[in-house]
């Protein structure tokens, strides 16, 4: 599967951008999608995930009630919403997917944000994209 990320830039403090993940496969029902960021010198954590084909979504607390992850499968896109924005928020924010299929995982939020969970848990990643917010 690939992943390919796009809407990353220059935001200011307050406003709001879009990034998107589209995946080459079309499947993307049987899949949970997982938004993760790096800042420098930081771990990798998990943002946002999404169980697509149950439509659960869930949220690492700090981006609860900014942050609003959403999917449309005709597109195999995954979007993820980014609104009042922080200087905090500034990290490459990579997309991820891990096939659910047959397995007995059926909600991403008990398998996306726990520390070393990006290792342990996704295994198709995009390149990542660039968020910064200014102040």
């Amino acid at each position: 599967v690939q992943l390919v990320e796009s809407g990353g830039g220059l935001g200011q403090t307050g406003g709001s951008l879009r990034l998107s993940c589209t995946a080459s496969e079309d499947r993307i029902d049987e899949y949970a999608i997982g938004w993760f960021r790096q800042a420098p010198g930081k771990a990798r954590e998990g943002v946002s995930c999404i169980t697509v084909g149950s439509d659960r979504s869930s949220y690492e607390d700090s981006v609860k009630g900014s942050f609003t992850i959403s999917s449309d499968s005709a597109k195999n896109t995954v979007y993820l919403q980014m609104n009042s924005l922080e200087p905090g928020d500034t990290a490459v924010y990579y997309c991820s997917a891990t096939f659910l299929g047959g397995g007995g995982r059926s909600d991403c939020a008990a398998f996306t944000f726990y520390s070393g969970s990006y290792f342990s848990e996704y295994d198709y990643w995009g390149q990542g994209t660039q968020v910064t917010v200014s102040s």
